[in-house]
């Protein structure tokens, strides 16, 4: 299975659980960020090219995946996501996750 059909299966099942079902938000978030660092390239290419929705669920593992890749261009990626949707209001996030990246 490839990265992206991992991503949204993943998606599908976090939509799934309840808000306060925080072991089972654990788990998912811990998946996520697992298979969004399995390639970079394949990680970028999906976040440019998904929907608005994806973006918002994906921004609560941003840091955890920017820790783990340590790039510049993945971090370049969630600035032009928040051009592209500034009414999610993901500036904070970004900033967040730049801060997990070695210089």
């Amino acid at each position: 299975m490839n990265i992206s059909n991992q991503i949204k299966e993943n998606l599908e099942e976090r939509r799934s659980i309840n808000e306060e079902d925080d072991f089972g938000l654990e788990k998912s978030w811990a998946n996520l960020t697992n298979i969004l660092s399995i390639s970079e390239d394949e990680t970028i290419n999906y976040l440019k090219n998904c929907s608005k929705e994806d973006v918002l669920l994906i921004s609560s593992v941003f840091d955890d995946v920017s820790e783990k890749l340590q790039s510049r261009e993945f971090i370049s990626c969630l600035r032009e996501l928040d051009k592209k949707y500034p009414d999610l209001k993901l500036t904070f996030f970004i900033d967040d996750a730049e801060s997990y990246v070695e210089n």
